[in-house]
């Protein structure tokens, strides 16, 4: 026998280690990624929906961290989620929710018919800071027949009360975790708070104990990038994997023809506005809103920022809404009718205008050009940039501003206009009476009818200077899958997003 020795004796103990070497890559290499980064212009202010209306807290733990009993799919339909079916009486009075069995908060508390009652309790308090508190002024009572059954009923009928519960302000909250949900928050989701990287990242880690599917991704960062630029060059050197909502149709070009990503176009409910505080003098005279509407070349206005991608509004609805009216019409660009209204409400030329600008590149490039075209018309504009957390303080929640330039991306939010108490401060009787009608009413047709009456309305009275609304744009590698094309409502929800081997 020949003894093996040297060299020789090494080669196969290499060839093995080789083999087993090059399965263990190739299978590595086909095995599909389980961790997902994604790009967000805003960082939240917070991480509780039911206490700030910022779209980034719900970008990032609607779906994801926090679950209500209705969910909106992405295709803007009401879904089953924690209630997994319901019944609603005849009057519209009462509706009988039927809970998922056996669903446990993140932290291990049990989600049952109690919750239910403090969630929806906790909301309609007198000293509630829900963002949407008068979706829970109509419930009379919440009930619990035992503890996967939930009767809610209502003082009035609300024909959106499913949709309603199914915004990200209505999520179910558990009592022992509510006071810690804005840094820390414990939902039912399928993602759980992991860590959160303050001006830079959230870090989301899946919930191994979810009472639905289990997600394929495991770990979700989301990033935040504001700038454009570094936004796209993050998703080129491969530092993002998605930015759902992409921050410039100017830089889009380099991703299309990229094999490597996926650059799709979608729909969200969003309204580009001038926002007018009508507690300030002159807004509260019509004449200069309407003279602000008739300044602005709101065509020249799309064509520079969104190259003409995207639709005009006249009015406080988005196109993607099956009730939008095609009301862009009403204030065509005229200077000299401006000019003419502004003299008659006795605005003299080098009035001083603020415009309050919130850190997003629409905001910013919108400010510029609405200054120049009311520039034109006699009025002296100043900018003031600010960060977001200080336009929600300053303007949101006190109205000290004069006017502003802000994107609503909330679906069906007519209502805004009928509280008694909102940053834009328009008052009027007709308005809120109509909308009375519109929100006690289930047949579709006649809410159409009435949503289309409530849109002329606004026109007619032009609270705000309504500018237009663009498409959402989402850029991603091009091996995920799942990612939402549109958005409905404000969530990045990633349970259902996988990977490509």
């Amino acid at each position: 026998m020949r003894q093996i020795s040297g060299p020789d004796r090494l080669r196969p103990m290499l060839a093995v280690m080789l083999l087993v070497a090059g399965g263990t890559a190739a299978a590595e290499a086909a095995a599909p990624k389980t961790t997902l980064s994604i790009g967000l212009a805003l960082e939240p202010p917070t991480l509780d929906p039911s206490a700030n209306p910022a779209e980034s807290i719900r970008s990032i733990t609607n779906g994801n961290v926090f679950e209500g009993l209705t969910a909106i799919d992405q295709d803007g339909h009401v879904q089953p989620l924690l209630a997994h079916d319901w019944t609603v009486s005849p009057d519209g009075l009462r509706y009988d929710f039927h809970l998922q069995p056996g669903v446990k908060f993140q932290d291990g508390t049990a989600f049952d018919c109690p919750v239910v009652q403090f969630s929806y309790g906790r909301a309609a308090a007198k000293d509630s800071i829900n963002p949407q508190k008068q979706f829970f002024e109509p419930i009379a009572k919440v009930e619990c027949p035992s503890p996967v059954e939930a009767v809610v009923t209502l003082t009035r009928p609300v024909g959106s009360f499913l949709y309603d519960m199914a915004w990200p302000d209505a999520a179910m909250i558990a009592p022992g975790s509510a006071a810690g949900n804005a840094t820390h928050p414990i939902g039912t989701g399928p993602y759980r708070f992991s860590s959160w990287r303050r001006g830079d990242s959230l870090t989301l880690e899946r919930n191994d104990a979810y009472w639905g599917p289990k997600p394929a991704i495991r770990t979700v960062v989301f990033r935040f990038i504001t700038d454009p630029l570094a936004a796209t060059n993050a998703l080129e050197g491969g530092q993002l994997d998605a930015y759902p909502s992409f921050p410039s149709q100017e830089l889009l070009a380099r991703f299309r023809g990229d094999p490597r990503f996926a650059v799709e176009k979608g729909t969200f409910p969003i309204k580009i506005l001038m926002a007018l505080n009508e507690a300030v003098h002159p807004f509260d005279d019509i004449r200069v809103r309407q003279a602000l509407a008739y300044a602005i070349d709101r065509h020249a206005m799309l064509q520079a920022i969104g190259d003409g991608d995207g639709t005009v509004i006249g009015s406080h609805m988005s196109p993607s809404d099956p009730d939008y009216v095609d009301l862009s019409g009403r204030y065509p660009f005229d200077p000299a009718k401006a000019k003419q209204l502004l003299a008659a409400a006795g605005v003299k030329p080098g009035t001083p205008i603020a415009i309050t600008i919130p850190p997003v590149d629409y905001a910013r490039k919108s400010g510029e050009l609405v200054a120049a075209f009311l520039g034109e018309v006699g009025l002296n504009v100043t900018l003031v940039p600010v960060e977001w957390p200080q336009w929600l303080s300053q303007v949101f929640a006190h109205a000290a501003y004069q006017t502003t330039i802000v994107a609503h991306t909330e679906p069906h939010d007519l209502d805004i206009y009928a509280r008694p108490s909102y940053y834009f401060g328009y008052h009027d009787a007709a308005y809120r009476t109509l909308f009375q009608r519109y929100e006690s009413t289930n047949d579709p047709a006649a809410r159409h009818a009435l949503s289309v009456q409530l849109q002329q309305k606004l026109a007619d009275d032009e609270p705000n200077v309504f500018l237009f609304s663009t498409p959402r744009y989402g850029v991603w590698d091009a091996k995920l899958h799942g990612m939402w094309h549109n958005q409905p409502i404000a969530a990045i929800p990633v349970a259902g997003v996988t990977w490509s081997p």
